[in-house]
């Protein structure tokens, strides 16, 4: 076996969703993007490109395909892993008033930006179809665990099932694979000079969207990340999505599945986490310090585990 060809073949797709990451850095270093430029386009993907590409990814899609139960209950059981280890670990050694900041850290991943970027790079619109779908269903689960965790460890913050439904029924993305969903199994048939336009305007979703993310990260913050961020990034990136991996292979997930699996669990903390963790009064430098560790981690391991995982 090729080792050295298996590399190249697998680099060739997370190289460039990295280098839009590290781009999006280099812009930002030298002001061709700014922070008010981050937000707009973060609010425009969030609002309108990304729901786009959902809705067209699983609207083309077989639903059949695109849904793939095994997936969601193993991103599931990665997830619940996480937030049972890191609570565990946060228990015997972080602060208590820094518990909620760092297990939202060690499960809260960028699913919806940087997994579906390799999913979709690697397998093509496969990919993009069963990301979309993955991706919204993490939606749910990331937000309502966090909310629990935050609320728990926080003084200030208070869980709200009103507000939790309203957050989950008005959801861009959330919306978008339900309305995908619908018009798949009702075989809705669109003029093509909309599914064409449509499409441009989706496409421009996972370059600008990496680009965000890089244009979040920070040298300094990285400098000022402690113990606690370190762990909850181990975790994050590299300890429950090994453990998990290995429970959902030993339980017959194999092959392509399996790797899809990998590229969602061992993804980067979510920005969204910073602004969680601020809006709950909780510490938002260990949130930044976690999302920059795990991304900077993550360009290594999710490459590694991917090699190791078709090596194997």
């Amino acid at each position: 076996m090729n080792y050295f060809a298996i590399f190249t073949q697998i680099f060739t797709v997370t190289g460039p969703v990295f280098a839009m990451v590290l781009l999006g850095y280099v812009l930002r270093r030298i002001n061709l993007i700014n922070q008010s430029f981050i937000e707009t386009s973060s609010s425009l993907v969030f609002k309108g490109t990304m729901p786009t590409m959902f809705f067209l990814a699983i609207w083309q899609a077989d639903l059949v395909q695109a849904v793939v139960p095994e997936l969601i209950v193993g991103v599931t059981m990665g997830t619940f892993l996480a937030f049972g280890l890191s609570w565990w670990w946060a228990f015997k050694t972080v602060d208590l008033v820094n518990r909620g900041v760092f297990i939202q850290g060690a499960f809260r991943g960028n699913c919806g930006v940087v997994s579906l970027a390799l999913v979709a790079s690697y397998f093509g619109a496969y990919g993009l179809a069963v990301g979309g779908v993955l991706a919204g269903f993490t939606i749910i689960l990331f937000n309502t665990l966090a909310v629990f965790i935050l609320a728990f460890y926080s003084s200030n913050y208070s869980f709200s099932l009103n507000q939790f439904v309203r957050e989950f029924t008005t959801n861009p993305l959330i919306i978008s694979v339900m309305l995908g969903i619908a018009a798949s199994l009702v075989e809705l048939v669109l003029p093509q000079w909309i599914v064409t336009s449509a499409d441009y305007f989706a496409r421009i979703t996972l370059p600008l969207a990496l680009i965000c993310v890089g244009g979040t990260l920070s040298l300094q913050t990285l400098k000022q990340s402690g113990k606690a961020a370190f762990h909850s990034s181990l975790i994050k990136v590299m300890i429950a999505p090994i453990l998990s991996c290995l429970i959902a292979w030993f339980l017959g997930v194999q092959h392509d599945e399996l790797i899809i699996l990998w590229m969602f669990l061992s993804s980067p903390t979510a920005v969204a986490s910073f602004a969680m963790a601020l809006a709950s009064g909780s510490d938002g430098q260990l949130a930044a310090n976690i999302i920059a560790l795990t991304t900077v981690i993550s360009m290594i391991t999710i490459t590694l585990g991917v090699f190791v995982l078709r090596a194997l």
